[in-house]
């Protein structure tokens, strides 16, 4: 169990390192060159040791380039683009619409139905969002808002959704048998030259987009890089091999709570009590949403465990 906490505090220190990078450079070279950099050090790994797997058929080109559009670009674009403006903790949490999104996405597109508990627990879990995003900070007051939410909340919630259908496209892929790295190499190169293209058009190059210290540029790359790319990743899948996927999905919501102590210690962020309402509310809704898959699929998938 203790391993499925370092994952999400992993998970975690990437916001804070985001955080931290957008103090020196911009939010779509930042993206860009951590996404490129991944791709190269992935594609090193299969040109050396599983070179023929570098080869996909044709009728998955497409999806490989949404997938880079969708996963890579867009979520990583709404995402960094909002966490400008409110705090990580704060994204992270808003990032935690995911699961809600991807039942809605699953309903509208695949007619997949919902129990009573789970649309009620949607409904909670939609309605404990509304105390944090009622809470504005220092860096919102100046942005468009609708209502009460502001153009950085909307773009996080964004975020959250194009992560959703991102997630859809690796899976039929992986069905197509086209192993995750390689959908991982070639999302993050298509997804790392739309993001510097994007860089290269809209934001300001003397002689690249350093707008701090070149070194807190690097710092927080490499972290990302090394910890996402490399680390969980393959965590991840360690850990799916001893518990449940739905049990893993429940407990990606510690993640907000990492972000928040993490960013507390290093950039001095704090937390409103709008974050701690709706993290009692949220959880009551994921516990309602979750309770019928973890009753039926129980949280370890094998009896032994070596962790």
């Amino acid at each position: 169990m203790h391993l499925i906490f370092l994952l999400y505090a992993l998970f975690g220190s990437i916001f804070t390192a985001g955080k931290i990078g957008l103090e020196h450079t911009e939010p779509f070279f930042l993206i860009g060159s951590r996404m490129l950099l991944a791709s190269i050090v992935i594609f090193g790994y299969l040109f050396v040791f599983e070179r023929e797997k570098l080869s996909v058929p044709k009728n998955s080109y497409l999806k490989l380039f949404l997938l880079g559009a969708f996963n890579i670009y867009l979520t990583n674009g709404f995402e960094f683009w909002g966490m400008q403006h409110i705090s990580s903790a704060k994204t992270s949490f808003i990032y935690s619409l995911s699961p809600f999104f991807a039942a809605i996405l699953s309903f509208v597109v695949f007619r997949e139905k919902l129990s009573k508990k789970k649309c009620l627990g949607l409904v909670i879990g939609f309605l404990g969002f509304i105390p944090i995003l009622w809470d504005s900070g220092m860096g919102e007051s100046s942005l468009d808002s609708f209502a009460f939410v502001s153009v950085a909340e909307i773009s996080v919630m964004l975020a959250a959704l194009t992560t959703v259908y991102g997630w859809i496209l690796m899976r039929q892929l992986v069905l197509d048998n086209i192993p995750a790295l390689v959908c991982n190499f070639y999302s993050m190169l298509i997804g790392g030259i739309f993001s510097l293209a994007h860089s290269a058009l809209f934001e300001t190059w003397n002689p690249v987009p350093i707008t701090g210290s070149m070194s807190g540029y690097l710092e927080s790359t490499l972290w990302m890089m090394v910890v996402s790319s490399l680390i969980c990743y393959n965590l991840y899948g360690y850990l799916l091999k001893y518990y449940s996927v739905t049990f893993m999905s429940f407990s990606g919501f510690t993640t907000p709570f990492f972000v928040a102590l993490f960013s507390w210690f290093a950039i001095g962020e704090t937390l409103s009590t709008g974050f701690y309402l709706s993290a009692l509310i949220v959880l009551l809704g994921l516990t309602l949403f979750y309770q019928e898959e973890l009753k039926k699929e129980g949280i370890h998938k094998s009896a032994s465990l070596g962790v």
